[in-house]
């Protein structure tokens, strides 16, 4: 950590006690920026939650890594920093605050004068309630507005609900690391679901799914990675060993193997093309883009050797890129070859047996930086002149000086079918979307060929979706030969946080925003009855129907009500109307024109006249 080691332990340790607090050390963590933060989340995800980290063991893990001291000092202070403005508040002032809310709600449309009246009454309460506020404090209107206080005794109220709600044992927060979906954040990923949903049968893939949970054994066959220290994994009442699945592939080679007879061939038509958008989960460090749990969107196809599979997804992912109005612009994807790479591994002197360990350090290269890959290096035996030569195959630009560096060492076909690929890529339309990236090398054990990774160019988000060839997957799990495969996964997380970044989401949120053909409301509760009949009726006809529940007395409450749930049209059921057998239907397009009543429509007719309407 270089001579600046003591101002930043003076500063995380400011009683020198030997530990910092675990709570603490997150929040620095969450404002380092995207390098030193993922050293602090690698040395986090290996603390206990909630214990106390010993400093030294920090200094150690940090030794020779390349920290900026000026930004480890300011994510402390951000750390340090109150949240929000807090004050303490008396049940006295809570009790009132209250009280003044409930003089008076602000309407939906213009007020009448009784409303305005009562506005007004709460507004001058409302002022002497901040001012008394102030003054018991001892607080100066400029540095405390009406706002601000408001704001803080928010704050303090739901702080206050949630320790009471702790006491009871209560807690109104999903698990750490997991999302509650209301129906507005729902309606979103599911259009985002169904945009992959669409490209997937367009290029000619079946959808299938498979249990949340899946036998450990799946995983631990990959003994060693990553992912098997970070599965919820449990035995069950029977005894069996479980998880819930943490990746897909896996399952996905246990169903093929189940069409696989006992000669090795696959009982299906060839290739297989398959997709899902399957509930992941992961015990890991939470951060932006990151979650416990998530959805991922993959696509595989099994039984095509060359590179036009490989293609085939690329172009899948950058026709799903395009039709969110994601452009070459925005994101790129990263391309190498796991086959050059170990030929590359192999002449520097490093076994087979060492190959997937070295990969799984590698492709922390930009997260941790050449320095502290050589030393990782160095821990698994791989000698340093091994480390600089596969380092300085990492540092190559284009295909052309790769090539340059293997030659004579390695076997040309690789770097030929990765050429291919680019070829391929402009032809397809996409070629502005492809890079070439010899650091590129995924961390999964399994690859065996092309892989490639979806980033922002931004450089501010994680990896938006990776992926590549797994031949041997298959033959680990006991097929009696090699069966071609290749694949990617897309998770739905960052995505998201890109749709953000790029402003597309508010389109995306009027595209999805509750809508329902009609609001039927019946006039009193004597027609409720009339009314279940006529949103039968337009049901049945095809319609979607929101039934008003109670009857509302004013027609404009009826009005509010059915264009805050995004009805189309309204349909008033009235007693002169009912009496004459018609109902009265008016478009809320229509809603501040007062001279539009709407139209009386016959019942039967009813049907037959909203399809005319609604095709027009």
């Amino acid at each position: 950590m270089g001579a600046d080691a003591s101002k930043i332990f003076g500063e995380l340790d400011k009683k020198s006690t030997g530990t910092i607090e675990f709570k603490f050390a997150i929040d620095v963590a969450a404002n380092l920026p995207k390098k030193m933060a993922a050293h602090a989340d690698e040395f986090l995800a290996k603390v206990k939650k909630g214990e106390g980290i010993e400093t030294e063991a920090l200094r150690k893990f940090f030794e020779g890594k390349k920290i900026d001291t000026r930004k480890v000092l300011a994510a402390a202070k951000k750390a340090k920093a109150p949240k929000e403005a807090t004050l303490a508040f008396t049940s006295e002032e809570v009790k009132k605050s209250i009280e003044i809310d409930g003089m008076a709600k602000r309407p939906s449309g213009k007020p009448t004068p009784e409303e305005a009246e009562a506005l007004k009454k709460q507004k001058t309460a409302k002022a002497a309630f901040f001012e008394t506020v102030r003054s018991r404090l001892g607080l100066n209107k400029k540095s405390w507005s009406d706002k601000k206080i408001a704001k803080a005794l928010l704050a303090f109220q739901k702080n206050a609900n949630d320790e009471e709600k702790k006491r009871k044992g209560i807690s109104l927060e999903p698990p750490s690391g997991t999302r509650d979906f209301f129906p507005e954040d729902y309606a979103v990923q599911s259009w985002l679901f169904e945009e992959m949903k669409k490209v997937g049968r367009a290029f000619g893939f079946q959808e299938y799914d498979a249990p949340v949970l899946e036998h450990a054994e799946l995983y631990k066959r990959k003994a060693g990675e990553e992912i098997t220290q970070q599965m919820y994994n449990f035995v069950d009442k029977e005894g069996a060993e479980v998880t819930l699945r943490p990746e897909m592939t896996p399952t996905l080679a246990r169903m093929v193997l189940k069409k696989m007879d006992d000669s090795g061939e696959i009982r299906d038509l060839l290739p297989l093309k398959w997709f899902s958008i399957p509930q992941c989960w992961r015990f890991e460090t939470t951060q932006r883009g990151r979650k416990r749990e998530h959805y991922q969107w993959n696509m595989d196809i099994v039984g095509v050797e060359g590179v036009t599979a490989e293609l085939e997804l690329l172009a899948a992912v950058t026709t799903f890129f395009k039709n969110l109005g994601i452009t070459a612009k925005d994101v790129g994807i990263k391309v190498n070859s796991r086959k050059v790479l170990g030929a590359i591994v192999s002449a520097a002197g490093v076994s087979k047996e060492m190959f997937a360990p070295v990969c799984v350090i590698i492709d922390k290269l930009d997260k941790i930086g050449p320095e502290a890959v050589t030393q990782e290096l160095a821990d698994k035996k791989v000698p340093k002149e091994s480390a600089d030569m596969i380092l300085k195959a990492m540092e190559c630009k284009t295909i052309h000086a790769l090539a340059k560096l293997c030659e004579g060492k390695v076997d040309t076909g690789a770097i030929d079918e990765m050429k291919n690929l680019f070829k391929y890529a402009e032809d397809y339309g996409f070629g502005d979307f492809m890079i070439f990236d010899a650091s590129v090398v995924r961390g999964l054990a399994y690859y065996t060929g092309i892989v490639f990774e979806c980033f922002d160019r931004r450089g501010e988000l994680r990896a938006i979706c990776g992926g590549g060839r797994y031949d041997r997957l298959l033959s680990l799990y006991g097929s009696v030969k090699e069966i071609p495969c290749v694949g990617f996964g897309f998770g739905d997380c960052v995505i998201m946080e890109l749709l953000k970044e790029l402003k597309l989401l508010p389109e995306v949120k009027e595209k999805v925003r509750r809508r329902v053909d009609f609001v039927v409301a019946p006039f009193n509760q004597d027609l409720f009855g009339a009314a279940c009949s006529v949103a039968n009726k337009l049901r049945m006809g095809g319609f979607s129907v929101d039934m008003l529940q109670t009857p509302m007395k004013k027609v404009r409450k009826a009005f509010s009500y059915a264009d805050k749930a995004g009805a189309r049209r309204i349909v008033l059921v009235a007693p002169d109307e009912w009496n004459k057998d018609s109902v009265r239907v008016k478009d809320l397009r229509n809603v501040n024109d007062d001279e539009d009543k709407g139209d009386v429509i016959p019942i039967v007719q009813l049907v037959e006249l909203m399809k005319k309407a609604m095709s027009a």
